[in-house]
């Protein structure tokens, strides 16, 4: 996936990476790709379908190539949104760490990575694979609702990789309680989505009829 640099910039580019399972993906996802986007100068938002989640079971989940052509007919009317299946084309469990290391290229210059996730996950960061390494290589925006704290999350980070603070940034988004899960229960309880989703995905979701059995 290549991307043209910025003239502005003197030739840098700022990436955004969204990863998730997308099953499906709703308006949260992308109110939060463009605000982000926006606050911190990307020039592209990468969504990234996660392919074998290594925290999920893989039978609770959508078949990846739905969540990937879902998550495109999401994003296709934004020029700066971009969909990978560097992590669903893979056979085996994926790590964050992996696909940071393919988009900023393990080389210098490199295009900026950012990696968007929610506030919740990034508390969780100390048990992911190679964390050190990842707070090197990309920024952190944790998104969250108003109101949400990272004092103690900082608290800990400065123990344990001391002078990274600055690469964890918050970012609040009103309006965020919609999410996939409510999605899926919904449609499978027989309730509307409507502007919960993009259309297209709203009638890709009716067409193959997804989350209509217990088996998600």
């Amino acid at each position: 996936m290549l991307f043209n640099a910025n003239p502005n910039k003197g030739g840098n580019i700022n990436i955004g990476l969204m990863g998730g399972t997308f099953d499906p993906i709703h308006m949260g996802h992308l109110v939060t790709a463009e605000e982000a986007r926006q606050q911190f100068d990307l020039d592209y938002v990468v969504f990234v379908p996660a392919g074998i989640p290594p925290h999920k079971d893989e039978k609770s989940i959508s078949l990846p190539e739905h969540r990937y052509l879902m998550t495109s007919l999401a994003v296709m009317s934004n020029p700066s949104f971009f969909v990978s299946r560097i992590e669903i084309d893979q056979n085996e469990p994926t790590y964050t760490i992996d696909t940071v290391r393919h988009f900023s290229c393990g080389k210098e210059p490199g295009p900026e990575v950012f990696f968007i996730t929610g506030a919740d996950a990034i508390l969780e960061i100390f048990t992911w694979k190679d964390y050190e390494e990842l707070l090197r290589l990309c920024t952190f925006i944790a998104v969250s609702r108003p109101g949400y704290s990272l004092d103690q999350f900082y608290e800990s980070l400065d123990r344990s990789c001391p002078d990274m603070r600055h690469r964890v940034h918050l970012l609040e988004i009103p309006a965020l309680a919609v999410s996939s899960t409510f999605i899926r229960e919904r449609v499978t309880l027989g309730k509307t989505i409507k502007y919960l989703t993009p259309e297209p995905v709203e009638q890709y979701i009716k067409k193959h009829g997804l989350y209509r059995s217990s088996a998600w």
